[in-house]
């Protein structure tokens, strides 16, 4: 796939964080996604968070899997470490790459299909390995390279573009991430950057595994039943001698919200989000009240954002396993091959 790379050359008066760097810095190509997607402002959120915080590109490594939500890694921290890996497969080698470096800072981008799907078993063991990373769930409820289909975070009873009803219950990732132990645990909204920002810049710097369960809404698949201007129509009697597929553009989907208080968001579809963002005195290092908390919104049709649930003192994988405090490509060759007789001494241990 082709992409554009964005203009090297910006304004010299725009601001400039401790590194001397401007926001521009911390972009990447021209996005491919369609025009108003969701998935753009997480990342718009990424790059002003990573801004904010001053954090060097190089010492960033970003991993994806596939999906519209695991290309976007293209469009954000050009200068950073990136790795594209199979499908479901990202959070394994995020985990080995963390492993062997311990020294840089690990944001994985996936969606609803490549984590709550053929990803779940491996999003489940990063979590409760509690690798040191950043996992950020892009979460629009439908397979978009695909057309569209259901995913397993749908909820049941939802519509899809031929009016056809999900009969499945949904997989919550944020429930999930709760009981499998991650030590820092948000949902937030692609439109509420206000919020979204400052909680990308929390989970960056949690020494733990940190996931957010970021609502998306994809902006394609809303053409109505009985349009003949739909796309569904006019291939339907077109006698074509191609396959082309037009996106029309669509407004990205805003919004400002006061803590504690429950807004209507109306997506391109028709269909209608019900958020609630938690309140000031809501504590968010109780685990199983976090858990409660979410059930009883759910059962009222909410879906519930902001920072649900931090550990104050968290503890990593690197902790667990009581591995060295250097990365691995830090050592030279008589420390990574001990040779036979270290080898044996281990084996002698393990009888």
């Amino acid at each position: 796939m082709t992409y554009l790379p964005k203009p090297k050359l910006h304004h010299p008066d725009l601001p400039k964080n401790e590194l001397g760097l401007t926001r521009r810095d911390y972009e990447g190509a021209i996005s491919t996604l369609c025009a108003g997607c969701g998935h753009d402002a997480i990342s718009a959120a990424i790059v002003h968070a990573c801004y904010n915080l001053s954090l060097p590109p190089h010492r960033i490594a970003k991993l994806s899997g596939i999906g519209c939500s695991s290309k976007t890694p293209t469009y954000f921290l050009g200068a950073a470490h990136g790795f594209n890996s199979v499908h479901g497969r990202m959070p394994s080698v995020l985990t080995g790459a963390h492993l062997a470096n311990r020294d840089l800072i690990y944001l994985g981008v996936s969606g609803d299909g490549d984590s709550a799907s053929i990803g779940l078993g491996q999003f489940a063991h990063a979590l409760r390995r509690g690798v040191n990373m950043t996992y950020i769930v892009e979460n629009n409820g439908v397979y978009g390279l695909t057309k569209g289909q259901f995913s397993a975070t749908a909820d049941r009873g939802a519509l899809n573009k031929r009016g056809a009803a999900n009969g499945d219950e949904a997989i919550d990732m944020v429930g999930l991430a709760l009981q499998l132990g991650a030590t820092f645990v948000a949902r937030s909204f692609s439109g509420d950057k206000a919020q979204l920002v400052p909680l990308i810049e929390a989970a960056l710097t949690h020494a733990g595994a940190a996931f957010i369960d970021c609502i998306s809404p994809c902006v394609t698949f809303n053409n109505h039943a009985g349009s003949t201007k739909s796309f569904d129509y006019v291939r339907e009697h077109n006698e074509a001698v191609n396959f082309l597929d037009v996106i029309s553009g669509r407004e990205t989907i805003t919004l400002e919200q006061e803590p504690g208080t429950v807004e209507l968001v109306t997506q391109h579809d028709g269909s209608v989000l019900r958020l609630r963002k938690v309140a000031g005195d809501y504590d968010p290092t109780d685990r199983t009240s976090a858990i409660d908390f979410l059930a009883r919104h759910h059962q009222a049709g909410e879906i519930v954002t902001g920072l649900l649930y931090v550990d104050p003192d968290p503890t990593s994988l690197h902790g667990h396993l009581g591995t060295a405090t250097k990365p691995l490509n830090a050592f030279d060759d008589a420390v990574l091959i001990p040779g036979s007789a270290a080898l044996a001494k281990i084996n002698a241990s393990l009888r």
